[in-house]
C-alpha cells in the first residue's frame, strides 16, 4: 500500500499544490489542486474521494475530475466516483458547488441514473472498508466540520496506520483516539510560524509551540509529516519545529513523495514519487 503526496501545501503559487493524497491508484484522499497533475487515464481510475471538511483548497478539484473523467468513465461503464464525507460536508457541496450556477450538477450527470458522482455521508468513528482496505474517520477540530483519517496498513503491514489529522486546531480526542491504535507515520498540519498564532487560534490551525503541545501526547518516537504550512513560510516553520525537544523524527512533507507501507511491523519509506 502506499500514499502519494499530490499536494500538502496551504495555499497556491507557482510549486505549491494544495492537499490531497492517492492512496494506492484508486481512492483520493482530499481533493485539492495537485490532483490536476495526474494523467486522465489515472483520473478515471479514481472510484473514491474522501473529504476532510467543506473548504475550497481541499475539495476544487472534485468537480474538475467529475468533468474530465465523466466520458470514459460512461465509455468504460464505470460506476460512479463515490464521494466520502461528513453530511454537513455533502451539503455543502451539494448547495455551494453542484448547484448549476459554480458548476453543474454531477450527481445527475451524465443521467440521474447513471452520475459520474455519488455521495455518501459518514460520521467520526466510522470504519471504510474500500477493497482489502480500511480507513477510519478520525475526529478533527476546525472552523467548520471535519475529520482526519487513518488507513491500517493490515495484518501484513503490522496493522500500522498512516494518519492525516486534516486541518485542525488543538484536538484532544484524536489522541484519545490514537493511543489505542498503532501509528506507523502522523501526517500533521502546521499552517502558520509561532509569530501568526492569532490567526492560527483564530482559524484553528496549529504553529509550532501549538504542534509541540500536541506532539507530547504521542507516545514513542515515529515519523511526523508537516502539511499545510502557507507559500512562504517553510523556512520558519520549519526552523522553528527543528528547535523543539521531540522525540519524534518530524520532516516537511513535499508534494511528489511517496509513503509506502509494506513491510510486516514497521511503516516504509518515504521516497521521490516516480515519474
Amino acid at each position: 500500500m502506499k500514499i502519494s503526496v499530490l499536494g500538502c501545501s496551504g495555499a497556491i503559487a507557482a510549486g505549491y499544490k494544495t492537499t490531497a493524497f492517492l492512496l494506492d491508484d484508486d481512492v483520493l484522499i482530499d481533493a485539492g489542486t495537485g490532483v490536476g497533475d495526474l494523467p486522465l487515464a489515472e483520473l478515471a481510475r479514481i472510484d473514491h474521494i474522501l473529504i476532510s471538511h467543506s473548504h475550497l483548497d481541499h475539495i476544487l478539484a472534485i468537480p474538475l475530475l467529475a468533468d474530465a473523467v465523466l466520458r470514459i468513465r460512461a465509455e468504460q461503464r464505470r460506476p460512479p466516483v463515490q464521494v466520502h464525507a461528513l453530511p454537513q460536508t455533502l451539503e455543502a457541496l451539494r448547495q455551494h458547488i453542484f448547484n448549476g450556477v459554480i458548476w453543474p450538477d454531477f450527481t445527475r450527470l451524465p443521467s440521474a441514473a447513471e452520475p459520474v458522482l455519488s455521495l455518501h455521508p459518514f460520521h467520526t468513528g466510522d470504519r471504510l472498508v474500500l477493497g482489502a482496505r480500511e480507513v477510519e474517520v478520525l475526529p478533527a477540530s476546525h472552523t467548520v466540520p471535519a475529520v482526519g483519517f487513518a488507513v491500517d496498513n493490515g495484518a501484513q503491514g503490522g496493522h500500522a496506520h498512516w494518519v492525516f489529522t486534516g486541518d485542525t486546531g488543538p484536538n484532544p480526542a484524536l489522541w484519545k483516539r490514537l493511543a489505542e491504535i498503532k501509528v506507523g507515520h502522523l501526517v500533521i498540519e502546521t499552517a502558520f510560524s509561532n509569530e501568526e498564532d492569532q490567526v492560527a487560534k483564530a482559524s484553528k490551525h496549529l504553529c509550532p509551540y501549538m504542534l509541540a503541545e500536541e506532539l507530547k501526547q504521542m507516545r514513542g518516537s515515529i515519523d511526523v509529516h508537516i502539511t499545510h504550512i502557507k507559500p512562504g513560510e517553510e523556512a520558519a516553520v520549519m526552523r522553528q519545529i527543528g528547535a523543539l525537544l521531540s522525540p519524534h523524527r518530524i520532516h516537511a512533507l513535499g508534494a511528489g513523495q511517496v509513503i509506502e507501507l509494506t513491510e510486516p511491523g514497521r511503516a516504509g519509506d518515504l521516497g521521490a514519487l516516480a515519474a
